[in-house]
């Protein structure tokens, strides 16, 4: 960063939008205790491994917030009269992401000694205060985002495994506290690897998307549609015996069936079947005791020639 000897432009403070209305006599004792920076293209301006000691405004250029490394994906991008480094600035904590500059880019920057400098103007105090609040928000949005994928299959956008483990005891509970059935089906792509080696992974990975559409359109919203892993997914009916369970998987296997083929942005794909095996909980079952009495009954189904549900 090279620090300019130049004195800052009042007009440009006033636009800045940490400086949105405040009154011009509280901006004329500010601007001199503001210095005019510059920054280089891919210079890192934050880091969470050094004590920041400014409030930054940017003038021009463009600034890049990644938050766990500069190989990550960007979080969001910084324009022109926004504010950087607030809360390392207030705190005197090192800064929780890397704030980088996109391209060359000039800002102001003021030293954290002249902190009681702000708290002079009721509106100035108001904004920071608003933008903290911007700040939070982001923060509980991103550990929101940040639960959610961790709960969900990437490329289906149905559950993964660690969310079956969490809603198994969930519905083991629940269903034991009001005395109803809980059943599960495991079910498995036919010839999965055949169908890739033939048309390519990308078509297996379209295949895989449109079991889970197909499937996740018959089910009712208590029932967790699950990719358990590969081609296996699982499915949780909560309140199902076995017979109205079988009644669902022999409906599945159905619909799965009646795709012929399938349009893709890579172009027509020929349709897949899937076998299914069913399992119903024991009172004295763990989750690993009713997938494995389900993955036995969907042996047997690949055994009997697939396309079938067993159990």
């Amino acid at each position: 960063m090279k620090l300019l000897r130049q004195p800052v432009d009042l007009l440009q403070l006033s636009q800045m939008r940490l400086m949105q209305q405040v009154d011009a006599a509280c901006l004329r004792r500010l601007v001199d205790r503001f210095e005019t920076c510059e920054m280089a293209a891919d210079e890192v301006l934050l880091s969470p491994h050094g004590i920041n000691r400014f409030l930054y405004l940017l003038v021009d250029g463009e600034l890049t917030v990644y938050l766990d490394s500069l190989d990550s994906q960007p979080l969001r991008l910084i324009e022109p009269c926004e504010c950087v480094g607030e809360v390392s600035f207030i705190d005197r904590h090192p800064p929780s992401t890397y704030i980088v500059a996109t391209q060359p880019s000039r800002l102001l920057r003021l030293h954290s000694r002249e902190f009681a400098q702000l708290t002079t103007s009721p509106q100035l105090m108001q904004n920071l205060v608003d933008l903290l609040c911007e700040r939070v928000r982001l923060g509980e949005r991103l550990i929101i985002n940040s639960e959610h994928n961790a709960n969900v299959d990437m490329l289906t956008g149905v559950f993964n495994r660690r969310w079956l483990e969490h809603i198994f005891e969930r519905e083991r509970a629940r269903c034991a506290f009001n005395q109803v059935p809980l059943c599960l089906l495991m079910l498995d792509v036919d010839r999965f690897k055949a169908y890739n080696d033939k048309h390519g992974h990308l078509a297996g990975d379209h295949a895989l998307c449109l079991v889970a559409r197909t499937l996740g359109s018959q089910l009712r919203p208590k029932d967790s549609l699950v990719r358990f892993g590969g081609e296996e997914f699982v499915i949780l009916l909560p309140e199902l015996g076995l017979h109205e369970a079988r009644q669902i998987g022999e409906r599945l296997l159905h619909s799965v069936e009646q795709i012929a083929s399938f349009n893709t942005a890579i172009g027509l794909l020929p349709g897949v079947t899937i076998s299914i095996g069913l399992a119903q909980l024991r009172a004295e079952d763990e989750l690993e005791d009713l997938i494995d009495r389900a993955d036995k009954a969907l042996y047997q189904a690949k055994q009997q020639g697939r396309n079938r549900l067993c159990g």
